[in-house]
């Protein structure tokens, strides 16, 4: 095992400001705003201020579906939250997620604004509100709901468990990198078992458990999330490797993968979304005149 410090907790735990890791200048042990900041607002009736991490990915993969099948009064505008620079922090953004944390929707369609956090939460109530993506029939709704809160329960392992410790932390600790791969790949497996039955989690349809799901795990077994493919041996997984090969041909996922994206290539990053044009003429690359 690499060598390690032996750590014995304290009898009271206190913050150290420079943690180390990747957020370090950004995470504390309470909430609340720490200046203040009001959040634009666009034309439409939604205004979404997020990041194309895999949970904002989820949210504006359904608008693009949504307008996909032609519900014009889900237009919405979508406005860039840099977490890296404590953006979440600011008043505004805490008024619509007391939680500090993308991605964060306000709803302006009715007579008062209405706001909605968690990702969860909002593919839920998107899908209700315009009757997509979320079976009526009890059994089948039961199903995609289920894997909805799967992925609610589940992603944190990966992500601040396995993501962290694997990518993140400012030093390498085998007992909680191979903690967190195991239970990565158990999940992995219990994916795989569901699409080796089943065309998408809830059954023949695609629905916002796929939506849900997919900027996870589907980033991880298409090598994009943590770079981590080699190291799960993501090959093994052949109904997710399926499974999410089909979704990334879907031209909304591709749209929706883009929005409030600040990494990768300039082509697939545009930062702010005001309306369906923006994909031609507002991506990084047009911006900069293909300087880059």
């Amino acid at each position: 095992m690499t060598d390690q410090h032996e750590y014995t907790p304290p009898s009271v735990w206190t913050w150290q400001k420079e943690s180390g890791g990747r957020f370090a200048s950004i995470n504390r042990p309470i909430a609340g705003p720490t200046h203040d900041k009001p959040l634009p607002v666009g034309e439409h009736p939604f205004q979404l201020y997020s990041l194309a991490t895999p949970n904002g990915q989820k949210v504006t993969i359904l608008f693009e579906e949504l307008l996909e099948l032609g519900h014009q009064d889900a237009e919405y505008d979508a406005w860039l939250i840099r977490i890296d620079q404590g953006d979440q922090f600011g008043s505004g953004f805490v008024d619509v997620n007391p939680n500090s944390k993308i991605p964060a929707l306000l709803d302006r369609s009715g007579p008062a604004p209405i706001r909605i956090f968690e990702s969860g939460a909002i593919l839920m109530y998107l899908a209700e509100k315009f009757g997509e993506f979320l079976p009526t029939e009890p059994a089948k709704r039961a199903e995609c709901l289920s894997w909805l809160f799967w992925q609610m329960g589940s992603a944190p392992y990966l992500g601040g468990g396995f993501g962290h410790f694997y990518a993140y932390a400012p030093m390498k600790i085998e007992y909680a990198i191979d903690r967190f791969a195991m239970e990565t790949k158990r999940q992995l497996d219990v994916l795989d078992r569901r699409l080796a039955e089943s065309e998408y989690l809830a059954g023949d349809d695609y629905t916002i458990a796929d939506i849900a799901v997919f900027p996870w795990y589907g980033g991880l077994v298409q090598g994009w999330l943590y770079e981590a493919a080699e190291f799960l041996s993501v090959h093994e997984y052949k109904n997710v490797l399926r499974w999410s090969d089909a979704i990334l041909k879907r031209p909304a996922v591709v749209r929706g993968r883009k929005v409030n994206r600040v990494t990768g290539k300039p082509s697939s990053q545009l930062h702010e979304r005001h309306s369906a044009a923006d994909f031609e003429t507002r991506t990084e690359d047009k911006l900069q005149g293909g300087s880059r």
